[in-house]
């Protein structure tokens, strides 16, 4: 999946300020005099000096039907005739590229364009051998220029090159010296991408922390820190992270979710119930497994079988829950071991046929031989010698009472 949508990616990334100030006002007259509108410096710290390039004469006509084509085609409403726009300026792109009195701005024009109708047409290797011509001419402003090698790099890492994708992004960090909280997460979530959990987390970090334009995705830069620190060991700040989150988002399943996630994973089971109870409470359980890992956690605590059988039983009466085999034995240990013998052996009685062998119809067996119903815990036992146990001597004992 691309970050950026065809349109999205013609119009405000790589062709920003190219064509002084957006293709579609582009002046090529201007142009070819190196006459260009005022514009926003986007890389004021940069160390590449701004080149001061112009088109040659004897490729003007060609580079100002070119622009024409494509100026046409991006504002065609019918999408067959502007996918014939953007083949026939391609074609006369590929025509410049190919020309010898074209000198490098023609050439990075050209193929600026070029990349970006490749994108549009997701012919991703044609857009990246166009991208790398653009930069590698050097010839057209910062502007351009930096964005076209992050465009370059975000191809490259969206195929899982990361040898390249990572080189191209490092470069481009290194020479626009940009500190964009945008670029500095791009390169934290392509890095997490790679499982490359330890080195996410400095980028991400800053861009958290420097970010100041309410559009930016620092919820989810967040969530993937949190990961990060996660998966790299650093447990402390990862549950640091989602305690943030969660306290900030009460509301958001996600973020309450992955706060009792990490508290399991730190053998914090109460205070994963206790996030748990309160998304039950506020109707956050939507989900069978929202249901069962509340269970399951209640399960492997002490004294908690109420809650068990509280949490099992309002999941199958909403229909969340399906009575498996995981849900059914849950139920019927919790009822034996808060003393509801009856019921435990109504839920043992509907888990027994789903077990993956004859171990649980030989618990019912042995609790119906308890409760002195002996002819029903020997047709449990025999129904347990058939499903297979790897001791069956328990078994025959019971079917051999008198």
């Amino acid at each position: 999946m691309k970050l950026l949508t065809p349109k999205t990616t013609l119009l405000s990334l790589a062709l920003l300020g190219a064509f002084a100030g957006g293709i579609a006002s582009f002046d090529a007259d201007a142009a070819r005099r190196g006459e260009t509108k005022k514009e926003e410096a986007l890389y004021p710290d940069a160390t590449r000096e701004e080149p001061n390039a112009k088109g040659s004469p004897k490729v003007q006509t060609k580079l100002n039907k070119l622009i024409e084509t494509y100026n046409k085609a991006l504002e065609q409403e019918d999408d067959a005739k502007a996918e014939q726009g953007y083949a026939t300026a391609r074609g006369l792109a590929d025509e410049i590229l190919g020309n010898a009195s074209a000198n490098e701005y023609d050439k990075a024009v050209a193929a600026q364009i070029a990349s970006q109708i490749a994108m549009n047409s997701d012919d991703d290797a044609g857009a990246e051998g166009y991208l790398k011509q653009a930069i590698d001419s050097n010839a057209l402003g910062n502007n351009q220029h930096f964005q076209l090698q992050l465009q370059l790099a975000q191809l490259q890492l969206q195929k899982d090159d990361y040898t390249n994708g990572f080189a191209t992004l490092d470069k481009y960090l290194a020479e626009s010296k940009s500190k964009r909280p945008g670029d500095l997460a791009f390169k934290g979530q392509y890095l997490y991408q790679a499982e490359r959990y330890a080195d996410c987390i400095p980028p991400l970090k800053q861009a958290i922390e420097t970010s100041t334009n309410p559009e930016d995705k620092v919820e989810n830069w967040t969530q993937i820190l949190m990961v990060c620190y996660q998966e790299s060991g650093q447990t402390a700040d990862a549950l640091k992270v989602a305690e943030g989150l969660a306290a900030k988002s009460p509301n958001d399943k996600r973020a309450q979710m992955n706060l009792a996630t990490i508290y399991l994973n730190t053998e914090q089971e109460a205070k994963a119930a206790a996030v748990l109870e309160k998304m039950r409470a506020s109707g956050l359980m939507t989900e069978e497994r929202d249901y069962k890992q509340l269970f399951i956690t209640y399960a492997n605590m002490d004294g908690k079988e109420k809650d068990v059988i509280s949490v099992v039983n309002e999941g199958l009466q909403k229909g969340l829950l399906k009575p498996d085999f995981q849900t059914q034995l849950a139920l019927a240990q919790a009822y034996y071991y808060s003393e509801q013998i009856p019921q435990a052996i109504d839920a043992w009685q509907k888990a027994a046929p789903q077990g993956p062998n004859g171990d649980t119809y030989l618990n019912l067996a042995r609790v119906l031989w308890q409760e002195g119903r002996i002819p029903e815990a020997k047709v449990a036992a025999r129904a347990a010698l058939e499903k297979g146990l790897k001791k069956p001597e328990d078994a025959k004992k019971i079917i051999a009472l008198p």
